[in-house]
């Protein structure tokens, strides 16, 4: 099925640019590789958008029961020392 859609170009910045009709359904923010095929032909092809990243920023507290691991592979500070033991009234 092919769709004729009419438009024209303009120049912006020092660039020239096209508007899309909202018609082909591209939605904002797409980005897309413009690949010359003639002097006047030119093919649009979507960017394959990075996966997001999982955000596990709040799945802590989410899971019941589950406890801080305690950290062995430093020393601690002198003054986070003090600090517990003034919490725990040593």
């Amino acid at each position: 099925m092919s769709e004729t859609y009419r438009t024209k170009i303009f120049k912006s910045g020092n660039s020239v640019a096209m508007r899309l009709p909202k018609g082909l359904g591209v939605l904002e923010g797409t980005e897309v590789n413009v690949v010359r095929e003639s002097p006047t032909s030119f093919r649009f092809e979507p960017v394959d958008a990075p996966r997001p990243k999982l955000d596990v920023d709040r799945f802590w507290g989410k899971a019941k029961g589950l406890q801080v691991p305690e950290r062995l592979d430093f020393e601690e500070r002198p003054s986070t020392i003090a600090r517990r033991k003034a919490a725990e009234g040593k």
